[in-house]
C-alpha cells in the first residue's frame, strides 16, 4: 500500500490515519458576522467524509478587523462558537484530525469590508494601512492565543497560524513592510518574534494534547528564502509544534533567487534538520503521481488545494483505485455543486479564475 495510507502521529494529539491535508481554502461561504454557514459545514465535512487524515478550516480570522475576504469564518467572538463547535463534532465523526486556521489579514483586510483603515506592523501607504502600536502588537498576540482557546472550547484538536501569503504575521516577518523599533523589528529574530510568542502562549493556555501548526509561504510578500530557511529550521526543531505547513504554490519549482537555483522549493526544505516535527507541503499538487513524488522527497504529509475542490473524495478514490484519475480543469458548474461547492464558491473559484469553469 502507499505510503500515503499510513498513519501520522505528531507531538500532541491524536494522529492522521493517512497523509492527506485538506488545504485552508478561501471559499466566501460563511455568514457577514462570522458565523459558520450550512453551506461551509457541508463543504468541509463532505472531505472529511472524502477520507481526508486531517480536515482543515479557511482562514478563520481572530480580530474583527482582521477579515480578508467576503464570507469569511470568524473565531473572534464567542458568538462564533455553536457554530465551530457543530464543526469541528462533525469532522471528527469521520475520523479526520479537525483543525481551525487562525489567520488576520492585516494590511490586506479592504478597508470597505472592515470600515476603517486597515492595520499593518508599520504604517503603510501603498495600503492605506496606519501602524500598530506596541499595545495593539501584545493585543493582537493574546487574540491569536484567545483564538487557540476558543477553538479548542468548540472542540477542535488544534489550530494552525497563518503566517504566510502576506497576511499579518507574515507582514511582521518582512523586512520591506515592517519597519518597528521596537522589540517586534529590526533583527530577523524580533521580526518573527511575534510567531514564537504566540506558539508560547497557546502552548501555556491550551492543553497538552492539543495541536499547533504554523504555515509559512518561501517567497513573495516580502519574503527572503534565506531568512524562511532559517525560521523553518527553527520551527522543524521547536518541540512545542506539531507541524510546519510549507506552502510553496508549486511544490516543484525551483527558487525565484537565482542563489538558490538547481533544486525545487520542496528539496530545499525536505533537506532541512529534522526534530519530531512533521513537514508537509502544498502546492499545484493535483494528481495521485505528484502526490506520491512530493512525499518520496522525504517529506511527512501532502495538502491538497484545488483537487480537494474537484474531488471531495481524492484520498478515498485513491485508496480504493491505484489508477483512480481526478477531475481536472475546467469543470462545470454542475460538478462543483455535486462536489458540495455553493453558488457563492463557485463564483468566487470561477470569478477569481475563469480557467477553472468549463461553462
Amino acid at each position: 500500500m502507499s505510503e500515503l495510507f499510513s498513519p501520522l502521529t505528531f507531538n500532541h494529539g491524536p494522529s492522521m490515519k493517512n497523509r492527506f491535508m485538506l488545504a485552508p481554502l478561501t471559499n466566501c461561504q460563511s455568514g457577514v458576522d462570522g458565523v459558520l454557514s450550512d453551506e461551509e459545514f457541508h463543504w468541509l465535512t463532505l472531505r472529511a467524509r472524502g477520507g481526508f487524515g486531517l480536515t482543515m478550516t479557511c482562514a478563520a480570522h481572530v480580530q474583527r478587523i482582521g477579515q480578508g475576504f467576503p464570507g469569511q469564518l470568524g473565531i473572534w467572538s464567542d458568538k462564533h462558537l455553536p457554530g465551530l463547535t457543530r464543526l469541528a463534532h462533525e469532522i471528527k465523526t469521520h475520523d479526520s484530525v479537525a483543525i481551525c486556521q487562525l489567520h488576520h489579514a492585516g494590511m490586506r483586510s479592504p478597508a470597505e469590508l472592515i470600515g476603517e483603515a486597515p492595520v499593518c506592523p508599520s504604517a503603510n501607504e501603498r495600503a492605506g494601512a496606519r501602524g500598530l502600536s506596541l499595545e495593539e502588537t501584545e493585543q493582537l498576540i493574546e487574540d491569536f492565543i484567545a483564538g487557540a482557546v476558543r477553538a479548542e472550547q468548540a472542540g477542535f484538536h488544534g489550530v494552525e497560524l497563518h503566517g504566510a501569503h502576506g497576511y499579518i504575521l507574515c507582514q511582521y516577518f518582512s523586512a520591506s513592510i515592517n519597519h518597528r523599533t521596537d522589540r517586534f523589528g529590526g533583527s530577523l529574530e524580533n521580526r518573527f518574534r511575534i510567531l514564537f510568542d504566540i506558539i508560547e502562549g497557546v502552548r501555556a493556555r491550551c492543553g497538552s494534547d492539543f495541536i499547533l501548526g504554523v504555515r509559512l509561504s518561501p517567497e513573495r510578500f516580502g519574503m527572503q528564502l534565506p531568512e524562511v530557511l532559517q525560521i523553518a529550521q527553527q520551527c522543524l526543531l521547536d518541540e512545542r509544534l506539531d507541524f510546519l505547513d510549507m506552502s510553496l504554490w508549486d511544490v516543484f519549482k525551483e527558487p525565484e533567487d537565482p542563489a538558490y537555483s538547481g533544486k525545487t522549493l520542496l528539496q530545499h526544505f525536505a533537506a532541512l534538520e529534522r526534530g519530531s516535527v512533521r513537514l508537509g507541503v502544498a502546492g499545484n499538487i493535483r494528481t495521485p503521481e505528484q502526490a506520491e513524488e512530493a512525499l518520496a522527497e522525504n517529506i511527512d504529509w501532502i495538502m491538497l488545494g484545488r483537487a480537494a475542490i474537484l474531488n471531495h473524495d481524492f484520498p478515498a478514490q485513491y485508496q480504493e483505485d491505484p489508477a483512480f484519475v481526478p477531475a481536472a480543469i475546467p469543470v462545470t458548474r454542475a460538478h462543483l455543486r455535486n462536489e458540495g461547492l455553493s453558488e457563492g464558491f463557485i463564483d468566487y473559484f470561477g470569478g477569481n479564475w475563469p480557467e477553472n469553469l468549463a461553462d
